[in-house]
């Protein structure tokens, strides 16, 4: 309950920047960077302009805590994930991968990630910036975690950043399927079915004799 002379609304403005982040993800993914109003993500909010312009004043602003505030959460989840976990590397690998795959499920993160490769030439700090805060992150932590498994000769030897690339690139090919050729009638791959099939087949190749596979 308020106490008397509190702001009726000060909870509601409390929750702007996030409604207005979040808003901003869903019409970025829609639309593409270019395409994107301000006015239609301070609408989807429910903020008018002006209440928007309060918290943000542009929109590379807006991608920037897209970023920083709704997809890089993920990834210290990820990271901290793979730092902590006590088993073998197989089943690592496999939490991640479904933690990802979950996210990207759960989201329109899909839709982010075909924006930044289709308009990366046009914007290129919008690559730079999901490169270095996102994609470098995760890479670098997966990669480390095949070093360690090397380490302890669970994983046979070569290039760590190359394996961890190998264990995660269907899924963005499957992303990019999604979000380009489904929406044309193309049909659909199941992403987790997708991950489980190749994570079978790949940890195959990488392990060393006698790791759990």
């Amino acid at each position: 309950m308020l106490n008397p002379g509190e702001p009726k609304f000060r909870r509601r403005k409390a929750d702007r920047p996030g409604e207005i982040v979040r808003a901003a993800m869903d019409v970025f993914a829609e639309k593409g960077f270019a395409a994107a109003k301000l006015d239609e993500i301070a609408a989807r909010a429910g903020v008018s302009k002006g209440a928007l312009y309060l918290y943000f004043e542009t929109k590379e602003d807006l991608f920037r805590a897209v970023v920083g505030q709704v997809v890089a959460p993920n990834i210290a989840q990820v990271k901290a994930l793979a730092a902590a976990h006590p088993g073998p590397f197989s089943d690592l690998v496999r939490s991640l991968v479904g933690h990802v795959v979950g996210v990207v499920q759960a989201t329109s993160i899909g839709g982010v990630v075909k924006m930044v490769i289709g308009e990366a030439r046009n914007f290129p700090e919008l690559a730079r910036v999901w490169h270095d805060d996102l994609v470098s992150q995760a890479l670098g932590a997966l990669a480390a975690a095949v070093e360690a498994a090397q380490a302890r000769g669970e994983v046979k030897p070569g290039d760590p950043r190359a394996y961890a690339l190998q264990l995660i690139s269907p899924l963005l090919v499957g992303v990019i399927w999604r979000e380009t050729f489904v929406p044309i009638g193309a049909a659909p791959f199941d992403l987790p079915a997708l991950m489980r099939q190749h994570l079978d087949t790949v940890l195959t190749g990488m392990l060393a004799e006698g790791a759990l596979p």
